[in-house]
């Protein structure tokens, strides 16, 4: 397979016509080299539009899902970012480059020891990988300018919203099979949150996740 091509492709092909063309966006997609943080028996699929499996029954987003979310959430250089669920590191490698310190909360021990491994043989040192249950959000360091949700939600607890500073987004995928929307939520004020749903898909729950029943309206 011939690694460049292949990456140019998924560029080109699956991830321009999902409306990404943020130049920035674009090239990271070139410097973080997804290859490297895909599984050994999966590195045939490292530019495929699906999830690629990982340890423990989880899964890697889609290229074009991450790369949206990258792009929509509109990363700055001074912000910090709680990632929930870190997988094999890719998504904090993405977030790494456009922000300032990114925390990613894993509650694997095993993907939280491959999310380490990669970031380091990639050189990235802006990553904290904690061990923990992140479904309600990291109350350590918070609160953060930006959160990333890698797996997707039920329902959105409250605790994740009060996490965010006023100005602060969050990207989220809510609802369950096989309706959710993404959605960019950003805080407005104290009590305020402005929500954009950007788009639908149908996505992995986040192994901790909450289910609705168990939630008294």
């Amino acid at each position: 397979m011939n690694i460049e091509q292949a990456r140019f492709n998924m560029i080109e092909q699956q991830i321009r016509p999902w409306d990404v063309l943020d130049a920035e966006v674009l090239e990271l997609l070139h410097v973080v080299k997804r290859e490297n943080f895909v599984p050994a028996a999966h590195k045939a699929l490292a530019f495929a539009d699906i999830e690629i499996p990982l340890p423990g029954g989880e899964a890697m987003l889609a290229p074009k899902i991450e790369a949206r979310l990258l792009q929509d959430l509109g990363l700055k250089k001074h912000e910090t970012v709680l990632q929930i669920g870190a997988g094999s590191g890719y998504l904090a490698a993405l977030l790494s480059h456009k922000g300032r310190q990114v925390t990613a909360v894993e509650l694997s021990p095993a993907l939280k020891a491959m999310a380490e491994k990669n970031l380091a043989d990639n050189g990235i040192t802006n990553v904290t990988v904690e061990l923990g249950d992140g479904a309600q959000g990291w109350t350590s360091g918070a609160p953060y300018d930006v959160i990333v949700v890698s797996g997707s939600l039920p329902v959105l607890p409250e605790a994740i919203l009060q996490q965010l500073k006023v100005g602060g987004r969050l990207a989220v995928i809510i609802g369950q099979a096989p309706a959710m929307k993404a959605q960019l939520i950003t805080r407005t004020g104290e009590a305020g949150y402005d929500t954009r749903t950007l788009f639908e898909t149908n996505v992995k729950a986040l192994a901790s996740a909450v289910a609705p029943s168990q939630f008294k309206f």
